[in-house]
This record gives structure tokens, sequence and C-alpha cells, in this order.
């Protein structure tokens, strides 16, 4: 293993925090399995239940006297771990039960029971869920918190005002209450208007009570006064009179107004603010509540909770009073996350309602003293609640998992999207922007480059979520000019208030500022403070940015588009055979690789008694042995290979959370996305055209890039109406060597190799008949049945693919754990591997951005070499570097050049890392050792480095007059080298830009996109084939390729690509019977589009006919296909 040095002055005082918290914690805060359910709070699940629990009936007259409670709720073992689900396609899931009581009030009997509400679904302890076999990632969503919220817009000479109480999703109507152009002030809520007036009487208020309200700016309230037909009325008058603005067709009734304006704004069953509403109203508007409605039933009468502090601040904010201003709404105080625990609970809010609704029509319509719980309650929309939203919720996505960082990366993703959020439809540029609040809590690097772009973003190194759904950011306090190792996490509104220094401002050993004027953050803008004007400190410089964007070194050297496309790439790096950690790293790639959940970690410390390929097993400090089970060549969800090896020995002593076995893309504990690859940067031949990329063959030999690929195929044997599909070996017309690689059952062996055409699974379904005549009916009941004809429907490797066959399984309906489709009597299950070498057209790139698609593979000795004779592996071409400013890529080549040539690797953070003048010092002490070792070996410098030291004289590289070996010195710090083309060995003009690169293969390979059709499948209706590589499908001919071939008159060509290579059926079935046969092609016929179009057109009423010679009209619908 080699050492590792590390640049960077700054001493963090926190460590990274675990990188999928935010999934894990929100998930075991929602369900609270730990905690005996005394203890629970009223959160996640029990919130849920307390919500709609107790379930009682008193409607239309009747009075059943049924009351079901809630007790507790327990959880039970899974059934199948995670492993076994993905195996057999089940749901990695507990079974949710519920301890009800049901009460009957007029006898005061009690009945209690346990009732199955469903299979909840369980969190991995890497923070996926296993659904049907696939892992999946519940992606948080990002959303207005629910509060109250003063905006503007800007009409004319004037600004009109609105005050918006926005409660949680689906929980209550939005109340908007805004000054129209007359100045009167209205209130809104279901697109219902009326003066804002009539709800203070509602309340209680006269005339003069409400300007008293309002002291010293009640002058604005004279237009709404003058506009209100209901001036002077009170109490239920006020009521009935709201009521029929609410609801214009029902007849007014105190007591059914009353009942409505409670569900609507006092009921906390339907009207919900949230805890994060009720706090944003309090500090907002300096109350003191704690009830999370608008309004509140007291004593027989309506009480406020929040409606007229809105009102007040509003009409405050209408005067242009001190200390009100509007809300940004794009200000991250104003968004909250909804992890998965708030969302899963939703959806368990959903299927509780739902079902509170049957237990009331079945308590009404049952008979009172049969019921118990077991019988009111039906689990199904529960069920179908969870199922829908694992299943098919935007939110809950296929896990990526092509690598550790791209898993890692999803479980700290962020969306607007999804229900309840944006669409990119209606998504602005101001929602997508970054804003100033995001410092420290959401990237302002990494986020999709489409349609998606600033809606999907995503969590900061160091942020976290806080119980509210607000996203909060460390910082170290400062106390007395001196910075403190007290770490306080505060919100986008907290923050604010502060001033805050960043994290390279230089410290004594104390901990106070040593200098006078410091660089700071007030609301976003630098400014300038003297050291006893600073609150807090940033504690990283690295706070900032996403886990993958602090994983590209001198991304201060990049512009921010290029660091962008360098984020998203890495996720994409497909894991190699054989990895390796970067020689230029960040520091991060450790923590990666422990979080992302792919490698193993050693659960308590002790010794390494036993290693194999399978297992590690560690006895503790008890000498308690515990055995960790090792994943070897899992398919991943993007075909990539997930597969551990262990990395300690027998004997060694391990600490807890140290690692034992390497996951995919894992180098000893460490991230290894690809390689360190010498490199250089210059044209080649025009080879390197457009970003395209050169590279040695001995990258291929030596399978330097080489990745390992599982694909997985099924085949399923069902019951048809002509009789049970069959797997068998037994195939009809198959000879002995197609049938070399199955088994006695007709299933492939493990360890065959296989291409394309080959049978992985043999299968055979009966062929439809006509139905037989009498006669033949006769015949068959007097001599037996005939042996029925059976087709050859066998599974076989698809074209273009292939590999070795790595595991079989097979599933029967009635095996325990078995779930297959209805129909279906059994399934073969084959898994192939493919080992995929670096070929061109594959795509590489490294961590900054600068991607290319490989365009020729040359032998080691046609490559440019040193003039030691070392052959450069990859060459980049040097116009893909100034106009994407992205000199991070040059700075990293010339460090790793210098790690490579001291054996060392270098950890240099983002922000805080080496500087050109410490580069420039380590490739110059490489040269004078090499200098010295060879002076000592008796070699002087030769003609050939002479006329190298010449050359970069002549182009200014290096200052003239020095000495040779000090030009040679000088050279090394130039960072260029001078290169020898390795066809003719003549030197190459100018030094070159030589170094070690970290190079990765991204998932983007051509294998999966190289596709070739000669005949196949065409659409039903049109009989056109079918398109994509999916479909097997052909090259679509499209408008402007006609326009192409009519401006070149190739009217042959063109006729021949719309008929016969089309959908004129007849024509191609004759064509190619032509060409089998040696004979000339036949004209072509009537296309089938064509035939479309004239039943399209009689479907329009419209009669379309053909004319043929002589005007007579031509049936095209003419089954002998005739020709034209």
């Amino acid at each position: 293993m080699r050492e590792i040095r590390r640049f960077g002055s700054i001493q963090e005082v926190i460590e990274l925090p675990n990188l999928t918290n935010i999934q894990i914690s929100s998930y075991d805060a929602f369900l609270q399995r730990d905690v005996s359910s005394p203890m629970r709070q009223e959160v996640g699940l029990q919130a849920a239940f307390k919500e709609i629990f107790p379930i009682d009936e008193t409607e239309r007259g009747r009075q059943t006297g049924l009351v079901l409670d809630f007790l507790e709720y327990t959880l039970q073992v899974p059934e199948f771990g995670p492993e076994e689900c993905r195996e057999k396609d089940l749901s990695y899931q507990a079974g949710l039960f519920a301890k009800l009581q049901l009460v009957h009030k007029d006898t005061g009997l009690i009945k209690e029971d346990q009732v199955f509400l469903g299979d909840l679904p369980l969190m991995t302890e890497d923070g996926s869920f296993v659904v049907n076999g696939a892992d999946r990632v519940i992606v948080s969503q990002i959303h207005r918190s629910p509060g109250v919220y003063f905006t503007g817009v800007q009409v004319g000479s004037s600004r009109r005002l609105t005050a918006s109480v926005i409660p949680m999703p689906k929980r209550g109507p939005w109340i908007e209450i805004e000054f129209d152009n007359s100045d009167v002030l209205w209130m809104k809520v279901n697109k219902r208007k009326f003066p804002f007036t009539l709800l203070l009487r509602v309340l209680g208020h006269s005339d003069e009570s409400i300007r008293s309200l309002f002291a010293g700016f009640d002058s604005l309230l004279d237009a709404t006064f003058d506009a209100e037909e209901a001036s002077g009325i009170t109490g239920d008058e006020a009521l009935l009179r709201l009521f029929t603005v609410l609801r214009p067709g029902d007849p007014p009734k105190v007591d059914k107004a009353t009942n409505y304006l409670h569900s609507l704004l006092a009921d906390p069953r339907r009207y919900d603010l949230g805890d994060a509403g009720r706090y944003k109203l309090n500090t907002k508007l300096g109350l003191d509540f704690e009830q999370k409605t608008l309004l509140g039933y007291v004593d027989g009468g309506f009480v406020d909770y929040g409606l007229i502090p809105t009102l007040q601040y509003l009409v405050k904010l209408q005067a242009g009073a001190e200390g009100h201003t509007e809300d940004d709404i794009d200000h991250l105080g104003n968004r909250r996350i909804r992890t998965v625990g708030e969302l899963v609970a939703d959806q368990i809010r959903v299927g509780l309602g739902r079902m509170a609704r049957g237990v009331r029509e079945r308590m009404l319509l049952g008979n009172p003293d049969a019921a118990t719980p077991q019988k009111l309650v039906n689990n199904r929309p529960i069920v179908a609640a969870l199922r829908e939203f694992f299943g098919r919720s935007q939110l809950s996505q296929f896990k990526d998992q092509v690598n550790p960082l791209s898993e890692l990366r999803h479980k700290r993703r962020i969306s607007a999207l999804g229900p309840g959020g944006l669409t990119r439809e209606r998504a602005g540029f101001d929602v997508r922007d970054v804003h100033r609040t995001h410092y420290g809590r959401i990237c302002p690097i990494e986020t999709p480059e489409g349609a998606n772009i600033g809606l999907i973003t995503s969590l900061a190194s160091y942020s976290r979520v806080n119980e509210l759904g607000f996203i909060e950011a460390p910082y170290r306090r400062v106390t007395d000019r001196r910075v403190t190792d007290e770490v306080v996490y505060m919100t986008a509104h907290e923050e604010d208030r502060y001033i805050i220094a960043q994290a390279n401002t230089p410290l004594e050993a104390d901990g106070s500022f040593a200098v006078e004027r410091i660089v700071a953050r007030r609301l976003g803008d630098p400014v300038f403070r003297n050291a006893d004007g600073i609150d807090f400190m940033d504690v990283s410089p690295k706070q900032i940015i996403s886990v993958p964007t602090s994983l590209i070194p001198f991304l201060e050297h990049d512009d921010a588009n290029r660091a962008l496309m360098g984020s998203n790439m890495q996720s994409q790096a497909v894991p190699l055979l054989r990895s390796d950690a970067p020689f230029v790293g960040t520091g991060v790639e450790e923590r990666v690789a422990r979080d992302s959940g792919t490698a193993i970690l050693a659960a308590v410390a002790g010794t390494v008694t036993y290693v194999d390929a399978a297992r590690v097993v560690v006895e503790g400090e008890k000498g308690i042995e515990r055995s960790y089970a090792l994943t070897r060549f899992q398919r991943s969800n993007q075909n990539s290979n997930l597969d551990q090896r262990p990395i300690v020995t027998v004997g060694q002593r391990i600490e807890v959370g140290q690692v034992l076995a390497d996951g995919p893309a894992s180098d000893r504990g460490r991230l290894a996305l690809g390689k360190n690859i010498l490199i250089a940067v210059m044209p080649f031949d025009g080879y390197n055209f457009e970003d395209a990329i050169v590279l040695s063959e001995r990258l291929v030999r030596d399978d330097a890039y080489t990745s390992v690929h599982i694909e997985k195929f099924e085949k399923e044997a069902r019951d048809t109406k002509l009789g049970p599909e069959k797997i068998t070996r037994d195939i009809p017309g198959l000879s002995e060597a197609a049938l070399r690689d199955l088994d006695e059952d007709g299933v492939v062996r493990i360890g065959a190799e296989v291409k394309q055409g080959d049978i992985l699974v043999g299968h055979t379904s009966f062929k439809g008949e006509k139905d037989p005549t009498p006669e033949e009916r006769l015949l068959r009941s007097i001599f037996g049945e005939k042996a029925r004809e059976v087709k050859d429907t066998s599974l076989r490797v698809p074209p273009g693919d292939g590999g070795i066959v790595l595991r079989t399984l097979r599933f029967r309906r009635g095996d325990v754990g078995v779930e297959l489709k209805p129909g279906v009597q059994e399934m073969v299950r084959v898994y192939l591997a493919q080992k995929r070498r670096l070929i061109e057209g594959d795509k590489l790139a490294n961590r900054h951005g600068n991607k290319g698609v490989v365009a020729k593979i040359l032998p080691p000795e046609d490559m440019p070499y040193l003039d030691d004779g070392t052959p450069v592996d990859l060459v980049f071409n040097p116009l893909g570097v100034p106009s994407r400013m992205n000199l991070g890529q040059i700075l990293e080549t010339h460090l790793g050049m210098a790690a490579f040539k001291h054996g060392v690797s270098y950890v240099t953070p983002v922000f805080d890392g080496a500087s050109e003048d410490e580069i420039k010092d380590l490739l110059e002490s490489a040269a004078k050792a090499d200098i010295s070792e060879r002076t000592e070996a008796g070699f002087a410098v030769d003609r050939r480095e002479r006329e190298v030291v010449r050359r970069a004289d002549k182009l200014s590289v290096i200052d003239t007059g020095l000495s040779d070996e000090d030009a040679l010195i000088a050279l090394a710090r130039s960072g260029k080298s001078v290169l020898y083309d390795g066809r003719t060995g003549e030197s190459i003009d100018a030094p070159i830009v030589v170094g070690v690169m970290y190079v990765m293969k991204l998932y983007h390979m051509v294998e999966d996109k190289m596709h070739a059709r000669s005949t196949g499948p065409y659409s039903l209706i049109t009989q056109q084939p079918l398109g994509g590589k999916a479909q097997f499908g052909g090259q679509r001919l499209g408008e402007m390729e006609c326009w192409a071939l009519q401006a070149h008159g190739a009217a042959y060509t063109l006729q021949e690509m719309l008929t016969i290579k089309s959908d004129d059926i007849d024509g191609r079935n004759a064509a190619y019977e032509a060409i089998v046969k040696g004979d000339d092609v036949l004209e072509p016929t009537i296309p089938e589009s064509f035939k479309v179009l004239v039943k399209e057109l009689h479907s329009l009423g419209l009669d379309v006919r053909v004319l043929g010679e002589g005007d007579k009209s031509v049936d095209i619908f003419d089954e002998t296909g005739r020709r034209w």
C-alpha cells in the first residue's frame, strides 16, 4: 500500500457525518421499532395512528355506540432477509399488527384484537429498500414549508401585496389575503373571495374593535369597510353570511355553518399546519401558540390562533412600517425537506383514512353486538397505498448501483418534483437557481444537465435535516475573538442574523484570529469585519459542496459547468476488474467507500481467525466468533458487478468500523473509480479531434479498463389454452451440438461459454391447431389422440450478447417463498457474466469534466514516448482545456507525475490543496533525485537531453543560459517533457505536458449500443420495422433523410427504402425470395402505410379510390397482392 501524504493547512474540528444518515435516521424515527409502546413519541407511524383513531360513528340519526380505538402497533420479524428477497423477487418487509380496542358505549363491553394491517417495507442497513426483488431508494423531496408568506407583485407604480397561509400538503385549504387595486383587503379560501372583516366579525369583533386591532394603520381599512355589505353585523349573522359565500348552494343554518368552519380551519384532523408551519407562524409573527390549526373552537365560539396577527402584519407591510419585509420564497428558511419517514407516514395516513371510512360504514350497517375489531377492519386500503407509493411514486426510484458513489449520491439526492411538488414544465428560473442560502446546505455544483437542472440537487457534505425538515449547516462559535471547537447547526433563517468568517481564515495556535481585518459573509454578501465583529466561522472549506463534488482535486481551478459534469460522471464510472485508488485524492474517498454500504465493516473489535473468498471470521474480545459473508458476483440494477474481496489477513488485529472487505470500485477501503494513467496532452494526427482519445493497446492487454457485467435472462413455463408449456431438453429439430450445454432438465450448465443464438433454457409450447373435422374427430376417438406438434420457443442469447453462465435459478409454483405470476407454473433465471475489454467507441472521462470517446487504440511502440523510453498510455487533445476552463486537470496531472516518481499518493483537499509552487518543488525534487542517481551510476547528460534543453530554451519554456542539469530541473519544474514520436523516433517539436491522471471508464459502452438488422419484427398496423435495439428494430429513414435522397435524385434508392425495405409486405417477401434464388428483384407493390392512410380517410367519410390504367378503380386491399 502506497504512503499517503497530505496537503492542507486547515484543521477540521468535526468529521464528515454519516453520509446515509438522512435516510436511516428518518426511517428509524418513523418506525420507532426499538422503542417500547408506552415510550413512543407521537411522530411517524405512531402519529398517523393517533390522528385517525378513535373511530366512532354518529350519523343519519342513528347512533351505534361503537368506538374503535388504537392501543399499540407491533412489527413482526421479516420472514426473509434482503439477499433472499432479491433472489426470489420478494419485498423485504415485516407484518404490521395493531392492537385495537372496540368499546360498546351502551353496555361498556370491551373487545380487543390484534389486527393485521399489511406488510410494511423495511430499510436495509445501507439505507435502501428491496421491493419485488429490486433495490429502490426513496428520494427526499423539497417543497415550500407550511407557514405564512408575504409576497408582492409590481402593478404599474404600486405594489400589490398578498399574505398566504399554507398548511401541510393535502391537509387543508390555502388561505390568501390580498389588497386589490382599490385597496380593499380580500380573503380567499377555496377560491371563494370575501372581505377579511367578515371573518373577524365571526370571531366576535365589531367595527370599533376591528379598527383598534389595526390602531395607527386603520385608515388603510376604509376601502374595505366601504366595500363590505355586512357592516355592523356580528356573531351568528356574520357566520351565516360567510357560509353562503363559502357554500353558495347549501341552505344557511347556524349549526351547519359552525360545523363547516370548524372542519375547514379548526379541526386538527382536517387542517394541519404541522410542527414546521406552526414554528414558521410563531417566528414570523412573534406568537407563542402550540395549536396546529388557524382557528380553535372553545366554549361554543371560535378563537384565533394566528389569522389576526397575519392581517396586522400585512396591513403594516402595506403601510411600509419598519421591520416588516416581504418573504423570499426561494430562501431555504422557507423550504423544507420531506424525508422518507414523512413520505411513508403520509401514505399510511391516506390508507388509514380510507380504512376508517370502511369501518364507519360497517359500524352503521352491521350488528353492533357481533362487531369485533377484526371484522370491522379491512386492511386493503393500507396495502394498496403502500404498494402504490413504493412501486409507482415518482420519488420511489430504482437504485442507481453503477458504483458505490452513485448509490451514496442517490440516497442524498433532493428532488423538487413528485406529488405535491413542481413539474419540469412549470418550474421557472428562480426556483432552479442557486440561492445564497444554499451555502453549506445544498451543493451549487451537482445537478443534472437536462430538463431537471436545479430541480434535482444534492445535500452539501456537512449539512443535515432537523426534526422540522429544515436543512442546517454547521458553524464554529466565535467567543471573544477566539474560534472555539463548539459546533452549532443553524437553519438559513438563523444564519441570517450573524456574520460568519470563512474556514480558511488564518488562526493562531489558541484559536484566535491571526489577522485583524477578516473576510466574512453577511446575508450571503462578502464583507470586511474586525475580529470582534465575527460571530461564527465555517467548519470546513468543503462544506459548501456535495460529496461527489468534494472528490474533485483542484476543484477551485475548474469552471463550474465542467465541475458539474465531473461530479455527475463519477457516478457513471464502471467498477473495473482491478480499480486503483487515485494517486491524487481529496481525502473523502475513504468515507465514501465506508458509508456507501458496499464495503464490509467490522461490527466488533477482535482478531481475524479465518479468511477465504466467501467469508471473513473475526474472534471478539470474549472469544465470540463473528462471521461476515461476502457478496460474490451479484448483479446490480445497472448490470454492473457487485463483488466483495477480503483485504485482511489471518491474525490481523481489527478495530470497530475497520474495512474487512472491499466492495466494487474500492481499493484498500478507499473509493477507486478508475486507473492512474500516464497521459500526454497533445494533438495526434487528428485522431483526438473533438475530444476523442488515443490510447495504448497496453491498457487493453493488461485489462486495465476491463469490467465484468452481469445480465439476467428469464423464461417462464405457463399454462396456455393449447396446453402447458414445458422447460425441457427435448426440443424438436435441433442437433445434439445445439443442446450440448443443456442439462437433463433443459437448463444451460454453469460455466458454459455462450454466444448469440445459443440456447439458455430449452422450452417448448404447443402449436395452434385448426378445429378437427367430424371425420378426424371420429378417427381420433377410435385410434386415440395423435402426438400433438410442439414448437421450439427456447430462451436464446440475444444478438450481440454472450458470456459465461454464472448462475441458474429455478422456481416452481408451491416452493417456499416463491411468488409467480398468475398462470406461470415454473420460471428459470440465468445470469450471464461478460468480461468487457476497452474497445474503440467506449467513453472515458476524468474528474474535471473532460470526457471523450476512444477513437484509436495503438500498439505501445507507436505511442509517443519519454526520453527514458516509457510510452504514454493515453493522449488527450489540448484544445479541450482552455475553452472549458478546467485547469484542475493540468494541476492534477503534474501532481500525479510527482506522486508517480516519489512512489506515494497525495491528498489535496478542495479549496485547501497543494499550491503551484508546492507541485513544482515536488517535480524538482524528483528530477534532482533522478539526476543524482544517474550521476552515481556514471551516466552524464547525453546528446539527446541537450537537444531537449535546446528546444525548451528556444520555446522559452525555461530560462536561457542555464547549465544542462539546471535546465533539466527547470524543465521538470515546468511540468513539461520532451516526447518522441513512437512511429518515427523523432522528437515532437514542443515540450508536452506529461503526467499521471485519474481516468474512468463510463457506463456508456459501445457494446451496448452496437446494433444491426437484416430482417426482424414489424409493427402490427403499419407493417414498418420496429425501432430501437431492444426491439431488434431497424434504422428509421425520416423526413429529412428522404429530402437528402430527393436532393441527390436517388429515386430508385428512395423507392426501395420506402417500400421493400419497409412496409411493402408482398414486395419484401418477393425481394427476399429473389435474393435467395439469385433472381432480379421485382418491382415494389403498394406499401401498407398507404393502405392505412386510405382507411383513415375512409373513416373520415372521404371516398378515396386508387385508379389504374384507363382510370379504372383498383382494389388495393385485394389479397392476391397485385403488382404495379
